[in-house]
């Protein structure tokens, strides 16, 4: 029958979204990691990681060796291209703007509050652990969020900004500190409409390094990347 034929197309394509769907969410991320999360055979991954590849949708990297590991295939992982990351949030985001702004007219804007308050403290609470054993140093703080963030797909990054010398770097006046980055979003168009978004985000990293920060761009607003002000100057510990 030409419906049979179709069927397995249909379960294909659903199974390479899935895959898609998971190495936007836990990128960078290898194919043994995405067989077992989606159970999975690696084989079957590899195909699909293939073929995404080839659209375009995701980038391989190579993870440097390990001592004793030996001759073989080097190992890999894969995280979203760019235009990975339009595919998902064309379908996703916009879904999701839709319910948050359903939420937002029967039960009000304190419900997205709630809502965004919920999501990123579930963030904050696996955070914690990590930024715990990191000390009470800022930096080495920083330094364990950046890891914990871009392990989670947020793409960070951080350097020292402030007074160096003569020269001032992009702070707030008469204060120096670290510059914490995010190059990808997923809720970022959807925190366009609603801001409680950022402001959830913003209040967890305070709560987790221990100081008050300030944000100073976002991807919400039209920026290229989002720009946290983390203080390391003296009096800034809360």
């Amino acid at each position: 029958m030409p419906g049979s034929a179709v069927v397995p197309q249909v379960l294909e394509s659903r199974t390479r979204d899935r895959v898609l769907q998971a190495i936007g969410e836990r990128g960078p991320v290898t194919a043994s990691a995405l067989a077992d999360d989606l159970g999975l055979t690696v084989p079957a991954v590899r195909r699909h990681l293939e073929n995404l590849t080839d659209a375009g949708l995701i980038d391989e990297r190579v993870i440097a060796a390990a001592t004793g590991r030996g001759r073989g295939r080097p190992a890999r992982s894969y995280v979203l291209s760019d235009g990975g990351h339009q595919a998902l949030d064309s379908d996703y985001d916009h879904l999701a703007t839709e319910a948050l702004r359903f939420l937002s007219q029967e039960a009000g804007d304190d419900a997205v509050r709630r809502f965004a308050e919920s999501r990123v403290g579930a963030l904050e609470q696996r955070y914690a652990v990590e930024l715990a054993a990191a000390g009470t140093d800022t930096t080495a703080r920083v330094d364990a969020l950046v890891a914990a963030l871009t392990r989670d797909g947020f793409a960070a990054s951080a350097r020292p900004v402030g007074r160096t010398g003569a020269t001032a770097t992009a702070a707030p006046a008469g204060l120096s500190g670290i510059q914490l980055c995010q190059g990808h979003c997923p809720v970022q168009h959807a925190a366009r409409e609603f801001p409680q978004f950022c402001d959830a985000e913003t209040d967890a990293f305070s709560r987790l390094l221990g100081v008050h920060v300030q944000r100073l761009a976002t991807l919400a607003h039209g920026d290229h990347v989002c720009t946290t002000f983390v203080p390391t100057t003296e009096g800034s510990t809360r």
